[in-house]
């Protein structure tokens, strides 16, 4: 049984989701701030985390960067009333994997949770990484999660790590936002397209923290982007 974490100041949003959620199947773990999931993710990690932005003790932010930093792969969905574009890409830069916006249609998040869950369930565990991508500097192992530059770590997301497989395995291949959204997320019809920006962002910088003269991407202007290193 999957384990999902909702993490809200408010009670009452808390119960609705839990109580959704246990229906679905699941088993679901409640904290009213970042600070108290915190110290119960410090023991053992949930499957999946649903977080509210603006909390007490601990905002959503800021316990999405220590999640992500100790298990990046750990798919978070930001869960907000603040429905202002820079809230939703300053969400997606600081690693989380989805936003929905309060108030929100139970059917969409329970929609996108079990998609999250099915992108989990599809990687194999354990055993020695084959690269099902080598190019340039970069090699990718899409079971294991793995993605080295330069044959060093680069700690990418799920949904990290599907756009930027897609654009490696067609190089040279402009990819739409669309493009690379729908490889990101096969299962959800609900993702807005324009969170493809604040992911590739955020690539370019995981990767730049490694090598600082990388040059991954190539955006090419009313179109989308392509890989741009040279194999």
């Amino acid at each position: 049984m999957h384990t999902i974490a909702v993490v809200d100041d408010e009670k009452n949003i808390r119960s609705l989701i839990s109580l959704a959620l246990k229906e679905e199947g699941f088993a679901v773990e409640e904290y009213p701030n970042g600070e108290a999931a915190w110290t119960a993710f410090s023991r053992k990690m949930p499957d999946v985390i649903v977080l509210d932005i603006m909390m007490p003790k601990m905002n959503g932010l800021d316990l999405c960067r220590k999640v992500k930093a100790e298990v990046p792969a750990i798919p978070v969905i930001f869960l907000s009333s603040r429905d202002d574009e820079w809230d939703r890409v300053l969400g997606l830069e600081t690693g989380a994997d989805d936003y929905v916006c309060k108030p929100f249609s139970m059917m969409e998040l329970t929609a996108r949770i079990r998609a999250a869950v099915r992108r989990l369930d599809a990687r194999p565990a354990g055993g020695k990484s084959v690269f099902d991508i080598e190019f340039g500097p970069l090699k990718m192992c899409a079971a294991e999660l793995v993605c080295l530059w330069n044959d060093e770590p680069v700690r990418l997301s799920v949904t990290e790590h599907r756009i930027l497989g897609s654009l490696a395995e067609a190089p040279g291949t402009v990819k739409s936002r669309e493009q690379l959204m729908s490889a990101a997320f096969p299962e959800d019809s609900y993702v807005n397209e324009r969170a493809a920006d604040s992911h590739i962002k955020r690539i370019r910088k995981k990767i730049r923290e490694t090598d600082p003269a990388a040059e991954i991407f190539e955006a090419v202007y009313g179109l989308g982007y392509r890989l741009g290193i040279e194999a």
